[in-house]
């Protein structure tokens, strides 16, 4: 071996090792937040009673598997199940009170039935009870209240449609002005985030509630109601997303003198398309659900029959509009995620 290998050698074998640590997961600083988290969380816990929702629920545990006899959760659930099933699909309907009827043009499937009833009555002479029998013609149609709902459900969607639509045009021009890389003015800037931001954090019930003020019971304040949300909604994500884009192919087309609207259209649509797309479908299943809510203060839609059901204690009608709202998100997310995969 040459000398000049072997200082080689010697050199290599003399050079202190390298010896790799890892910074250990968490620190102290760590570990005094998440002490803090969590001492927050149990004095909130207090305040919200979670631990008696643990209870509860360990509580109906134990008398689903025979440790314990009773339990609020699991006798309240039964009384539920049992008011709420079976669904209600027919509809019945004194004649006296149907406007114009005439027995020779029935609606479909309907049938005239007679219906007996017993009214206790007060005799204003013997001042007795007096037990009398009536007998009352009714119509009878075997899907007279799944018609019905169905009628709602179709408003509800109505409502939702428009409301979306309007939110997209609304957000339109808040995007553009919400997009830190084609607004240069910042008053303008800021009023537009400005005006997102109030659109998305007044609750949907809440702006339904005065807007049924000003234009009246109906689907007009629930259009409006939602589409001021779902402008807000939209123009920020939107905006974030011309944001994020990438910014190769709009200075491509900024060097050959393409303007600021033309950059958007090739440059920038072309990547969000499919975003957008899903933020428009995720909204309208989102209005769909909040359709029925704001129906509770008379926006229209399906949540007034819903509101007047559970009031009148028709848990059976309840459940059938609760079925018809579920099937209507189902069938929406399906078609969504349809459009989603043409477009991706």
């Amino acid at each position: 071996m040459s000398p000049k290998n072997e200082i080689r050698q010697k050199t290599d074998s003399e050079r202190p090792a390298i010896e790799w640590e890892l910074a250990p997961p968490y620190g102290s600083k760590t570990v005094l937040i998440i002490l803090v988290v969590v001492i927050v969380m149990i004095v909130s816990g207090n305040h919200t009673k979670i631990d008696r929702m643990f209870y509860l629920m360990g509580e109906a545990v134990g008398n689903i598997v025979g440790l314990n006899d009773s339990s609020q959760v699991v006798s309240g659930t039964k009384n539920i199940a049992r008011s709420m099933f079976p669904l209600q699909f027919s509809e019945t309907t004194e004649v006296s009170r149907i406007e114009n009827f005439d027995p020779k043009d029935l609606p479909m499937f309907s049938t005239l039935k007679s219906k007996q009833t017993s009214v206790t009555r007060v005799n204003p002479q013997t001042l007795a009870l007096e037990k009398t029998t009536t007998t009352r013609t009714v119509l009878y149609n075997p899907i007279g209240y799944f018609m019905h709902v169905l009628r709602k459900m179709l408003e509800t969607i109505e409502i939702a449609i428009w409301a979306t639509l309007f939110g997209i045009i609304i957000s339109i021009p808040l995007t553009y002005c919400s997009a830190a890389n084609y607004t240069r003015n910042r008053l303008t800037y800021g009023f537009a985030r400005g005006a997102v931001s109030m659109f998305r954090a007044i609750p949907e019930l809440i702006s339904a509630m005065f807007l049924v003020l000003a234009f009246g019971f109906g689907p007009i304040a629930g259009i409006l109601a939602l589409a001021i949300h779902s402008a807000g909604f939209l123009g920020k994500f939107y905006a974030e997303d011309i944001e994020n884009a990438d910014s190769g192919p709009q200075e491509a087309l900024r060097a050959i003198g393409v303007s600021k609207i033309k950059t958007l259209r090739y440059a920038v649509l072309p990547q969000v398309l499919p975003q957008y797309v899903a933020y428009n479908m995720y909204i309208l299943d989102r209005n769909v659900r909040m359709a029925t809510v704001i129906g509770l203060v008379g926006a229209g839609g399906i949540g007034q029959e819903l509101k007047g059901r559970y009031d009148l204690f028709d848990y059976g009608h309840v459940s059938t509009i609760l079925m018809m709202i579920f099937l209507t998100v189902f069938a929406l997310d399906h078609i969504s995620g349809r459009i989603r995969s043409k477009l991706i």
